[in-house]
């Protein structure tokens, strides 16, 4: 059944919609690779959120998609895709596949995709999202364990805000590798790449940008008496 909203919309606004968040959130943000800005003109977001969100597909902020768990502003999502400057010669680590859509991005750049998700409800929306598109592997697994089974990788995406980023995941990139992530710094959001140089990475900060929060990336308290 077709939703009120979605009667309202229609398919031909969705488009609109579209194209309004290319132009007005990536290219005034420094969203300057054409093949990230083509594959999100083209994959339809508003199919990756539920039924009441749709509306909201292509807002400047997170979207519920149920689970406790946002899909990350279409912002965020294309700004750390244009510094990742993923090509087909690259294998993909994506933590937080949600409901496939960073997956299916990613899908029109990469060699090959691998997408965790540790919500197992999540994982299956995300299988039945992408059935039809080749190159990407949908597993279930804890966040911050990443998945060695296929590492190493050249580029891990995390698609989401998380308070840090563990040494596993780091392991598992391969020499010259690079990750991205939006992270909190003292107390603010901001995106982040990291370059690994030998056994060691190094992290810039490259913008202030809100994400949704990941879970499995926090920081253990500390106690003090």
């Amino acid at each position: 059944n077709i939703h009120w909203k979605d009667r309202l919309l229609g398919q031909e606004n969705f488009k609109q919609m579209r194209k309004a968040m290319v132009v007005s959130q990536l290219r005034t943000t420094e969203v300057s690779d054409p093949r990230v800005i083509a594959a999100m003109s083209h994959i339809p977001r508003e199919d990756f959120v539920p039924a009441a969100q749709r509306s909201f597909a292509y807002a400047d902020r997170g979207v519920q998609i149920g689970e406790g768990r946002a899909l990350n502003p279409p912002l965020t999502t294309g700004r750390l895709l244009n510094v990742a400057h993923v090509t087909k010669d690259d294998n993909v680590l994506l933590i937080g596949a949600a409901t496939g859509y960073t997956a299916t991005v990613l899908a029109q750049l990469a060699g090959s995709v691998t997408a965790i998700e540790a919500n197992a409800s999540l994982a299956a929306t995300a299988k039945k999202n992408l059935a039809d598109v080749a190159g990407v592997t949908i597993e279930t697994g804890d966040h911050a364990d990443g998945w060695d089974k296929s590492a190493p990788y050249s580029v891990i995406v995390i698609d989401g805000l998380v308070d840090q980023i563990p040494q596993t995941l780091v392991d598992q990139l391969a020499p010259d590798g690079r990750i991205v992530a939006a992270i909190m710094n003292d107390g603010v959001s901001r995106l982040a790449l990291g370059r690994t140089a030998g056994d060691h990475i190094g992290y810039q900060y490259f913008a202030d940008c809100g994400g949704s929060p990941l879970p499995g990336f926090e920081k253990t308290k500390s106690f003090t008496f």
